[in-house]
This record gives structure tokens, sequence and C-alpha cells, in this order.
């Protein structure tokens, strides 16, 4: 670029094309391959997850014509916001995705908050409140940090308010996600306490590949720890990206997170990336049952499961 349009860029590096493109076409692909399979499991819930590989998309494509226009600040707004937000989204779904394991393994009357160390039915609504907290504080710093010029009057100042509101925002995302991630991992373990209740309530069809849960038609993968390890593994990749963009905003312009690209390629696109990749081959729907934005708030099961009389199971909507 000439170097008149390198002090007016609003990039402290040489942004790519090329790698923008290339990053727009791996997400295009998931989100074909994610679209393919939210219609298909009917999984309406996982449009969310679609809307933020949808952001991805549009984020790195604008980032090819921004990289052809440095100066641009429509352009680098755009690229800047949707990339900063759509991580956001995802960790939403994660949460709800979470809520609806549990719903389907652990016994309604030991759904505890010791258990969790949150009351279970509350989980998603708790966590996903703070994620559109988080998102709302987020948006605010990242319009204020793109939108402002180096022309602008006090423009330094605006530029360290913008940064503040979004370490803010991200300091929320943190603190929530982190919580979640810890009670996520720690699940993973104590989970396996419930797995023998599990099959006592199950009904095996096609040979074992797949289980009635009794007293509904909707069926489920026994293989569905599988599913709580893509989402312990994401939950990591997601802190991964999120302390990446804690260090961005808190240091200064000649940082070298700031003037050096590779690194948001590394710390933030791929790990994001990988979230997105990990969910197409373990997609949530292909696991558990009732991936709608509801679930029964109660299913009976009065059936005689073997030498076991059968019992009504309230299965709460978590």
């Amino acid at each position: 670029m000439s170097s008149q349009d390198q002090d007016l860029s609003f990039y402290d590096y040489n942004p790519s094309k090329a790698v923008a493109g290339v990053c727009a076409a791996l997400f295009g692909i998931t989100f074909i391959w994610s679209t393919f399979m939210t219609f298909r499991k009917r999984a309406w819930v996982w449009t969310v997850q679609l809307l933020a590989i949808l952001m991805e998309i549009v984020g790195y494509a604008d980032r090819i014509a921004s990289a052809a226009k440095p100066s641009d600040m429509n352009l680098y707004a755009v690229q800047f916001c949707v990339i900063i937000l759509a991580p956001v989204l995802m960790a939403g779904v994660i949460y709800v995705v979470f809520g609806r394991i549990v719903f389907h393994v652990v016994p309604a009357e030991q759904r505890t908050t010791r258990l969790l160390w949150i009351p279970p039915r509350w989980i998603t609504p708790i966590f996903v409140s703070c994620d559109i907290v988080a998102l709302l504080v987020q948006l605010i710093g990242a319009v204020s940090v793109s939108s402002t010029q180096a022309t602008d009057e006090d423009a330094e100042n605006k530029l360290k308010i913008g940064k503040d509101v979004a370490l803010a925002g991200l300091a929320i995302q943190m603190g929530a996600f982190g919580l979640f991630t810890v009670i996520a991992a720690r699940f993973h373990f104590t989970s396996q306490r419930f797995e023998a209740n599990l099959k006592w309530r199950l009904d095996e069809v096609d040979g074992g590949k797949a289980v009635f849960v009794k007293g509904t038609s909707k069926k489920l993968n026994p293989n569905w720890r599988h599913l709580l390890y893509a989402l312990n593994i994401s939950c990591i990749l997601i802190l991964i990206r999120s302390v990446f963009r804690v260090v961005e905003f808190a240091e200064d312009s000649s940082g070298a997170v700031s003037t050096h690209e590779v690194y948001m390629y590394v710390l933030d696109t791929l790990p994001i990336f990988l979230v997105v990749v990990s969910f197409c081959f373990f997609f949530p729907a292909s696991y558990v049952p009732y991936m709608g934005f509801r679930v029964p708030k109660r299913i009976d099961d009065t059936t005689e499961l073997g030498s076991h009389e059968g019992s009504a199971t309230a299965l709460r909507e978590i």
C-alpha cells in the first residue's frame, strides 16, 4: 500500500487479503454443513450458532475489502465488530447444549445446586443473560474503537475509553464463561455416576446404535459423552481466544499483538474455527433430543422397566 494509505490505515500492520479469503471460505464450508444438519435434525436452537458462523464469514469477507482499502472506516468497523462478537453467540449456544445434556442425563430428583453449584434449571438463563450483557458491552466498545480515527479530536482518549468498555465486556464474558467451564469440566466427571441410572431409563433400538428415552419418541445417542468432550474442549478454546482479546485491548497500539496479524489468526481465528468444526463432527442434535427452543416440562414414564416399576419422571426445562 502507499505511504499515504499506511499513514491513514486503521491497521498497525499490512492485513493479508489471501488469509482472510481462506478463512471466509473455511467458515463458509462449515456454515453449509451446519445449516444442512440444523434443518435435517430440526435443531432450531442451533440457528444461533449459524448466525455466529455467518458473522465470521461476513467478517473475513469484509476484511478482504478492508485490506484493500485500509483507510475505509466503515469496512474496518464491520469486520472488527462481527469477528469480535461472533464467539459471544457461540458461548451462548454452548450454555444451552450443556443444559440439554444435564436435562437428559441427570434424574430430576438429583438436579440439585450441590451438583452444579447453581440451580440446574437456572444454568441456561443465568449464563445466557451474562452472555447478552457481555455482548452488548463489547458491541459498544467495539463500535467505539472501530469508529475512532487518528484525525479525530481527542482520538487517543476516545480509543482508550472504547478499549476499556470492550475490556469490561470481555471481563464479564470471561468471568461467566470461566465459571461455566469449571462447572462443565466438573460435570464431565460427576456425570459418570448417572450412567447406570440413565441406562435403566433407556430402551435400545437399531442394535444399540440409538436408544429411546422412555416415555418419549425421541432418540438419545448412547455415545452422548462424545458431545460432552466436544463441549469441554470448545470451552477451553473460547477461553484462549478471550484471553488473547483481553491482551490485545489492554496493550497499546505499538504492542506485539496489535502490530502482528499472525497473533489474531492463531489465537482467535483458529480456536474459533476449531470450535465450529468440533460441533460439525459432534452435532448436538445427533446426540441429544429436544434441540428446539423449548423442551417438555414433564414426561411421564409409567412403563415397567424389567424388574423395576415404572415411575413418573419430571423433566423440568433447563
